[in-house]
């Protein structure tokens, strides 16, 4: 009972589930945000009104999305002084830099822009109305940038001194926190599976229309532009997704061993990548492995004869450095959640890829299984995403802020594992809710579809109806 009640563990799971649950909405916000800038944007151009009304379209979906998002980010910051008041206290006066410049710039910036593109149709001049969701999508990715440096600290602290007197972490270089290397290769990393997470609803929703023969006019444009965006976004992942294997490589060696369950120092041919791997986790026996050898030394140096550290000799050197201890995370889990991220994201490029070769030259598939596969296809790259944090976040422990502050002295000291557990409780049942109430609302929004819209006004150039709110 005691082991349940635990403080720390409890705090883990609760932080771990609403960061989850809160990361849901933001690839969607990102993407959809440049989705809805991109198509008001080919409107503008071409004054073709199909791309007005898929610009209406995936915007209200893109504002549902924000509105969750920004009820759940609140939630999950406060949770830092809740249940993580030592990890506050420690790092605080660093944490705080770059989430106070999201919140202070970034959302500033979407929040104020967000309410003039709502309100501005017909009201501002129909360029600078355009101009108001560029900044709404540049806004979105200012906002993933602080937040990527703002982790990249807890993997690679730069830009700090310690302060012995009061024991804590103290800012002295924001530009080296800014310009983390960690940070750099992380975020077109993320920017780009953003962009695959939106463009799997455009294809879904798109789908869902086609396959019942509906909306012909918006829905064929956004299913190209989506299946187009699903490949070039999936090709910047996997490319930036490299660079960002040889920062935690030079970071974070012990997390690259437990992404290949790699127990003793391996080079060249040896340094074998497992595509699957069945034995014990403490990989004393291998009972069956499929391996492509050279290929995790390529990916871990870029040559045919690097050398990758085993978990083994990392945990002696650990020791030594830091003193007694495991300093291997959970293996099964980084393992498997390496694997499922690389998995499910090729996956989805894989159907775009199949979507474009059967919608060649105008073809629309009649098969209906093709169009279920589409629909169904959404939940990929967005579970790619998800454990592909579950196993940034999971591969630095034991450590919250690698190699300076250990997780379990970063738990809140007067909270008992039974507050922790009743806020715990309340939070999966509110977000649950909130889930419902999410779902439901982006589901109407696309078995709506499009709004019908007039041609505009040929000599006031307005268009009838555009000044409807969201």
């Amino acid at each position: 009972m005691n082991e349940l009640l635990d403080p720390l563990l409890l705090a883990r799971w609760q932080f771990g589930l609403t960061t989850v649950y809160h990361f849901l909405f933001v690839p969607l916000t990102i993407g959809l945000a440049t989705t809805a800038a991109v198509f008001q944007t080919a409107w503008v151009r071409t004054g073709r009104i199909e791309y007005l009304r898929i610009t209406r379209f995936f915007g209200t979906i893109f504002l549902i999305n924000f509105a969750m998002g920004v009820v759940t980010g609140i939630v999950q910051e406060f949770q830092f002084g809740m249940n993580w008041s030592e990890y506050s206290r420690f790092v605080g006066d660093v944490f705080g830099a770059p989430l106070a410049l999201e919140g202070l710039l970034a959302f500033f910036l979407e929040a104020t822009f967000i309410g003039l593109w709502i309100f501005g149709w017909n009201r501002l001049p129909q360029k600078l109305h355009l101009a108001t969701i560029w900044v709404v999508a540049i806004g979105t990715i200012l906002s993933a940038y602080f937040i990527i440096a703002a982790n990249a600290f807890m993997q690679n602290p730069v830009g700090y001194q310690m302060n012995a007197e009061r024991g804590r972490a103290e800012l002295v270089d924001i530009w080296a926190l800014l310009t983390n290397p960690v940070a750099v290769a992380a975020f077109p990393h993320t920017i780009a599976a953003s962009f695959m997470v939106s463009a799997g609803l455009v294809i879904s929703a798109a789908a869902w229309h086609l396959a019942r023969n509906q909306h012909l006019d918006t829905m064929r444009p956004a299913l190209k532009f989506g299946l187009w965006t699903m490949v070039g976004a999936g090709a910047l992942t996997t490319f930036f997704g490299d660079q960002l294997s040889l920062a935690m490589v030079a970071t974070q060696p012990m997390k690259m061993a437990a992404a290949e369950a790699t127990y003793d120092t391996v080079c060249g041919a040896d340094a074998s990548f497992s595509l699957f791997t069945l034995g014990t986790p403490d990989g004393s026996t291998e009972l069956f492995s499929i391996r492509v050898p050279y290929l995790l030394a390529l990916l871990s140096t870029h040559t045919l004869d690097g050398c990758v550290e085993g978990i083994n000799d990392l945990q002696a050197l650990y020791t030594d450095l830091y003193g007694p201890g495991d300093y291997a995370p959970i293996i099964w889990v980084t393992y498997w959640s390496f694997r499922w991220m690389i998995g499910l994201g090729m996956l989805h490029i894989l159907v775009a890829v199949a979507g474009l070769w059967l919608t060649r030259k105008g073809r629309m598939p009649r098969q209906r299984w093709v169009w279920t596969v589409a629909i169904w296809s959404f939940p990929l790259s967005l579970m790619a995403m998800i454990v592909g944090w579950v196993f940034t976040e999971m591969g630095r422990q034991p450590w919250i802020v690698f190699s300076l502050l250990p997780t379990e002295s970063a738990v809140s000291p007067n909270v008992t594992g039974l507050e922790v557990l009743i806020s715990l409780v309340a939070f999966t049942l509110i977000y649950g809710a909130l889930a419902v109430v999410e779902v439901k609302l982006i589901l109407k929004a696309i078995r709506t579809g499009p709004p019908e819209i007039a041609a505009p006004d040929p000599e006031t150039g307005e268009v009838e109806h555009a000044a409807t709110v969201y």
